[in-house]
């Protein structure tokens, strides 16, 4: 039987964030009449994780984050060689760069059916200037009006883009979707967020990039917030690297909160420490639909997050965890207050939020609408 081909193409193998999970997930739970080829810059994280299941994956040379613009142009007659020498009946391109480029390649080389999906649009990132925020959304508009169909993994993503003329009725929404995984034990995970000496702290956990859009600098701006009695109670873990480190750590410094904080540095399968949490704290400025949430929700932990993105059509205020507003140290005081002060209504957070995940979230669903839409 002949199986039909996707190649699958993303800009960075590494760091192992969302778009990453996703060709990983995709790539590796592939239907029986499909072959998946990964293609993607470096070596290390997503080749690195396909390979040890049988996935093929194909290094492209000069593909990194950064635009530089003549740099783009070997990019893309890279990628019209590799679609030419693979011939495949799909190209699933993901991210903001490769979706613009991979776009042009895939037309020039005539490949049957070109798929995006976007992970997030750069016109709806804060600290981007007015200028950079036009010529990223042209740049999105026109990755939508080449490819035959894009991906939006909620409906806000899809809500975003809609003012766009000719596109919106190209654009599906599938949610992002995760399956069962490996946790450790309450007692390993506890040992590794905490240590002894602090194993009877109440344990926040943050599984994050540390950057601007993540909001951690509210977050902590909130712990500070906290009577001395509840300070002296709690432990916030931070698990995940990026550019503000240094910025975070100072601020810590500035607000006296020291023996809170623990930031634990980039951890693989940090998703693995959720089972040590008490409390899942995600206060992001911008978002679509985190993985993150997904995974503390299928594990069973409360969450405090941010009504952004398309969190709110996962997290139902009040109901199966506690929305707040972006950018509110106030609110996350105050959210962090009420999940240690009201136990019984907790429980029924953690069972909702569960049992919400497992039902519409799964791997199972995004893959069937997925190939669904290949085909």
């Amino acid at each position: 039987m002949h199986k039909k081909k996707v190649l699958f193409v993303i800009t960075k193998g590494s760091p192992f964030g969302g778009a990453q999970k996703y060709v990983y997930d995709l790539a590796t739970n592939t239907p029986p009449d499909f072959e998946a080829v990964v293609a993607c810059g470096g070596n290390i994280g997503l080749p690195e994780a396909l390979e040890q299941k049988g996935i093929r994956t194909v290094k492209i040379e000069g593909l990194v984050r950064e635009i530089h613009f003549f740099d783009e142009f070997k990019v893309c007659w890279d990628l019209v060689k590799l679609f030419r020498k693979e011939r495949p009946d799909v190209v699933h391109l993901n991210s903001s760069k490769i979706g613009g480029v991979g776009a042009v390649a895939g037309r020039i080389a005539r490949v049957p059916k070109i798929i995006f999906t976007s992970h997030g649009w750069g016109f709806n990132e804060k600290h981007r200037s007015n200028l950079a925020k036009i010529f990223y959304a042209l740049g999105h508009w026109m990755t939508l009006i080449l490819v035959h169909r894009t991906i939006a993994v909620s409906e806000k993503t899809k809500k975003d883009a809609s003012w766009m003329p000719f596109v919106s009725k190209k654009i599906t929404v599938i949610h992002n979707g995760i399956g069962q995984f490996k946790l450790k034990t309450k007692k390993e995970a506890r040992n590794i967020l905490t240590g002894e000496e602090a194993s009877k702290k109440i344990v926040v956990f943050s599984l994050s990039e540390l950057h601007k859009n993540k909001g951690l600098d509210v977050a902590l701006n909130g712990l500070s917030r906290l009577p001395e009695k509840i300070k002296e109670k709690i432990l916030y873990c931070i698990a995940g690297d990026g550019e503000e480190k240094a910025n975070l750590e100072k601020l810590v410094r500035d607000l006296g909160i020291e023996s809170m904080v623990e930031f634990l540095g980039f951890i693989k399968d940090g998703r693995e420490l959720l089972s040590g949490a008490d409390i899942f704290l995600f206060p992001s400025r911008t978002e679509n639909l985190p993985y993150a949430i997904l995974e503390a929700g299928l594990t069973g932990l409360p969450i405090i997050t941010t009504s952004v993105g398309g969190i709110p059509e996962v997290i139902t205020n009040m109901t199966d965890g506690i929305l707040v507003h972006p950018q509110s140290a106030r609110e996350i005081s105050e959210a962090i207050i009420y999940t240690i002060e009201n136990r019984e209504k907790v429980k029924q957070f953690k069972e909702k939020i569960r049992e919400r995940v497992m039902s519409d979230f799964s791997i199972e669903k995004m893959r069937e609408k997925t190939y669904y839409l290949y085909l």
